[in-house]
């Protein structure tokens, strides 16, 4: 038996030409089908978020979309020799967001002393977003409507609560 190597670019190249051949009859009666839509199976690795409140530069400037990456084992690693997080174990989780948010408004250098001066509720926010992220895969919350009821999801990374 022959063995060969399948890439998501060529499987539909080899599905065809492996595909048995059809009988004339079967051939007219057989409708022409169009192609399959292409999935995307690549793995998400980055992901958009809003910020409750959103972090206040020096300058002023408040800064709500950022964009957070999948946390690497390194990553989780990392804080633990950390001095800081010696010293101080709740400065955990500071170190570690500060590690994987890549873009905050115009800021793309997110270090700790950023994480430090945002406000609480956007740090709670962020971790709540990065345990989504890491253990989920996703970003979205089962909610119940308080008045009906009702269960539904929301997309923890779209905007501010009853804003379109």
């Amino acid at each position: 038996m022959r063995r060969r190597t399948v890439s998501a670019g060529n499987l539909e190249e080899i599905l065809q030409a492996t595909e048995p051949a059809q009988v004339p009859e079967q051939a007219a009666a057989a409708p022409a089908a169009a192609p399959a839509p292409r999935e995307d199976h690549r793995l998400r690795t980055e992901f958009e978020f809003e910020l409750p409140r959103g972090y206040v530069d020096e300058a002023g400037t408040v800064h709500r979309h950022g964009s957070m990456r999948l946390a690497t084992a390194r990553d989780e690693l990392r804080p633990q020799i950390d001095l800081r997080v010696k010293e101080n174990p709740a400065y955990l989780s500071v170190v570690l967001l500060s590690q994987v948010i890549t873009r905050l408004g115009a800021i793309t250098d997110v270090h700790a002393g950023v994480v430090e001066r945002m406000y609480a509720t956007d740090v709670a926010f962020l971790q709540d977003f990065y345990r989504r992220v890491n253990s989920e895969g996703h970003t979205r919350a089962a909610v119940t409507c308080p008045h009906c009821e009702g269960g539904f999801e929301v997309d923890l990374s779209g905007g501010r609560l009853g804003e379109s």
